[in-house]
């Protein structure tokens, strides 16, 4: 496997075991969170969502979001398939447009962001946004940890 074949694996495996864990939580748990500055479990996977196509967004701009906005703005949250349903279409975009890419294009495109004081390459930066739902897919496990709710298998 070349680099790109293997970020490619990477965000469809996070993304497969973000999907096994969220639908696992029973539906009337979706409005449930920590405490009353936290994301709920739906505002959190809506945040998974967004943020994956901000991100791309950020990549296609090397950095620049401009006047940026997002397509989530004004939508109700619905339950967990509507959410996905939704955010198929720029999934796919996403992947599509890794797919695209040339080992080199991985190396030699920078994504700078000078707000957040990064200056990275394509495929480090990619990497960061594979992690972003990583972290949250392991925030979510300890919601349900919390709440005691029994928790999907995802280390398959």
């Amino acid at each position: 496997m070349d680099s790109k074949e293997i970020i490619l694996l990477n965000f469809s495996e996070i993304r497969r075991r973000s999907i096994k864990l969220w639908g696992a939580i029973p539906e009337e748990y979706l409005g449930w969170r920590p405490d009353k500055n936290a994301f709920s479990i739906i505002e959190m996977v809506r945040h998974v969502l967004e943020g994956e196509h901000l991100f791309h967004k950020i990549v296609e701009n090397r950095g620049n979001l401009g006047d940026y906005r997002s397509p989530w703005v004004g939508r109700e949250y619905a339950n967990l398939q509507s959410e996905l349903k939704y955010a198929e279409p720029y999934r796919h975009r996403f992947m599509n447009m890794i797919r695209e890419l040339s080992e080199a294009d991985l190396q030699e495109i920078r994504i700078e962001r000078s707000e957040v004081g990064q200056n990275r390459a394509l495929g480090d930066y990619l990497n960061r946004i594979a992690y972003h739902e990583a972290v949250h897919t392991g925030q979510m496990l300890s919601y349900l940890r919390i709440f005691g709710i029994d928790r999907a298998q995802i280390w398959d």
